[in-house]
């Protein structure tokens, strides 16, 4: 049977401090601070007698007292609409790669789209005293950040705006975007176009509505009620907007889709159908170039909106201070087939 007498009895959420080290090592607190810290005026043999007892005791130091005294953590807040929307990853990984370029670690969170949630996360991270946020906003209604920006704490929107504050603004031109896809349709002899998309008090929804309507007004096309459909991304709400569209004595001939989520549960629906259905779908998405159609899409540039706005917030943190302003990044159109089909 092996010995365990001798062995240390763990307390977990205890971590070694420098007071332990200097105990092990024989030496003053101050003598650890001069090595931990690096700086001058320790023997080589008293060097080496600490970092063993920091290596042995599994020592890390803690940086709040450092924080205190520097007023900067070199740490920023990211919190996301969805963790698991593919839509943020490119501009989460664009966000982290230029915080570790500036020296900062990135903490992410995800709000669900709840505005509570969001209120929540955001100021547990202004808790933790994190330098800066990235915020996709959920809320319309951002003026609990006031304090917390008058303190000191850069932020940057990205995605969608702020409610009700002043705050520097990263977006895609979702109107353009909306309108050249709806009118790509048009081009291709569609006249009864149908808009699936989001909750109605998103921005981003409310934006490519907007631009569709444009683009069929601009043509000179009715648009029917009946034709368009706001709500959550969930399957089988899409599904029902998307059928009742396509039923009846004259449905429309093609669909726009007004983000990733709808767009696949729309090819989904659209893959048991014998009559072929046009399709843009707003946001491009893994495996749109491989289906038969491949896909039609207006596609954002995720990972430069992340680096955009990063860029915006590493400026701000270090001291330009200019007044706010909001950033507006193009769209593309790529055509794959799905668009270009005719009407029925």
């Amino acid at each position: 049977m092996a010995d365990t007498s001798r062995a240390p009895r763990r307390r977990y959420g205890t971590r070694p401090t420098m007071k332990d080290v200097a105990a092990r090592a024989g030496v003053g607190l101050k003598t650890v601070s001069r090595v931990v810290n690096g700086e001058p005026g320790v023997t080589d043999d008293t060097v080496r007698r600490v970092r063993d007892a920091i290596d042995a005791l599994g020592f890390r130091r803690n940086d709040s007292a450092r924080v205190l005294r520097k007023g900067r953590t070199a740490s920023i807040g990211l919190v996301l609409e969805d963790l698991a929307d593919p839509f943020y990853g490119p501009l989460s990984r664009a966000v982290e790669e230029t915080a570790r370029a500036h020296g900062a670690l990135l903490i992410h969170g995800s709000s669900a789209e709840d505005p509570e949630r969001e209120r929540e996360l955001v100021l547990a991270l202004c808790a933790r005293r994190v330098d800066g946020l990235i915020v996709v906003p959920a809320s319309d209604d951002h003026r609990y950040l006031e304090p917390e920006i008058a303190a000191g704490v850069a932020t940057v929107f990205v995605d969608r705006p702020p409610g009700r504050i002043e705050a520097d603004v990263v977006l895609s031109d979702s109107f353009t975007g909306a309108r050249e896809g709806v009118a790509h349709l048009i081009a291709h002899g569609h006249r009864r176009i149908g808009f699936i998309g989001d909750l109605p008090r998103i921005h981003t929804a409310t934006e490519r509505l907007r631009g569709y309507r444009a683009a069929m007004a601009a043509a000179g096309l009715e648009t029917d009620e009946g034709w368009v459909s706001l709500g959550s991304t969930d399957p089988g709400r899409v599904r029902a907007a998307a059928r009742s569209m396509l039923a009846g004595p004259a449905p429309v001939t093609a669909l726009f889709t007004a983000n990733n989520r709808v767009t696949v549960t729309v090819v989904r629906e659209l893959g048991g159908r014998t009559r072929p259905v046009a399709l843009v779908g707003f946001d491009d998405f893994e495996l749109a170039d491989l289906l038969d159609p491949a896909v039609t899409v207006i596609a954002q540039d995720a990972a430069r909106l992340g680096r955009t706005a990063a860029d915006r917030l590493f400026r701000r943190l270090d001291g330009v201070n200019t007044a706010p302003g909001t950033t507006r990044l193009p769209t593309r159109l790529i055509a794959r087939g799905s668009g270009e089909l005719p009407p029925a």
